[in-house]
């Protein structure tokens, strides 16, 4: 590594280097939305799945875990580094995402839904409708908690098949689940 590049490079523990920039990469969205939709990934398994290089991937997800967005899944060791979303292992604690984390998987959401709009009509004919919907209710903030909570557990079960492919039934394909509760906020003149 060169003294001008090892200069630059990020200092700190992972919450701090979270805060610093991280220029959008195409590459980097992929990983990013490949691990929203499969849980963990190994370079070489995203290196197939989005026709890149191993070496390519590899970068970009250490690149992606520097700056504190995803992180090292656990495994038995060897040469295969499986990684993850850092949000999922901190959810499970019940700490929430960090704010920045939270816009990517919005825009992420926003693109994907985008790019299933334009192509809707490539897909199978059983899948070329979605099941958007939205309403507004009227709640108190620890009703709109207890919705949060009932809708996650909700998706739990399902979300269990991502850890354990094998109890899928036959024709399950990722589907994004996306719930947005916030309050509306009224303009006033």
């Amino acid at each position: 590594m060169s003294d001008e590049k090892r200069q630059s490079a990020p200092v700190g523990p992972p919450s701090q280097r979270a805060r610093q920039p991280l220029p959008d990469h195409p590459v980097r969205v992929a990983l990013l939305d490949l691990l929203a939709e499969v849980g963990t990934v190994t370079s070489t398994q995203a290196a197939a799945r989005l026709g890149h290089s191993s070496g390519l991937c590899s970068f970009h997800l250490r690149q992606l875990a520097r700056h504190g967005l995803i992180e090292e899944a656990p495994h038995e060791g060897g040469r295969a580094r499986p990684w993850r979303l850092r949000w999922e292992s901190s959810r499970a604690s019940g700490q929430e995402a960090p704010e920045r984390f939270d816009t990517l998987a919005r825009g992420l959401e926003d693109e994907s839904y985008q790019h299933w709009l334009a192509h809707r009509d490539q897909a199978p004919a059983e899948w070329q409708h979605d099941e958007s919907f939205s309403a507004v209710v009227h709640l108190t903030p620890g009703e709109m908690t207890e919705l949060a909570a009932a809708i996650r557990l909700l998706l739990a079960g399902y979300r269990e098949r991502d850890q354990r492919p094998a109890t899928r039934p036959a024709g399950t394909v990722a589907v994004a689940a996306v719930t947005r509760l916030f309050p509306l906020l009224t303009e006033r003149p």
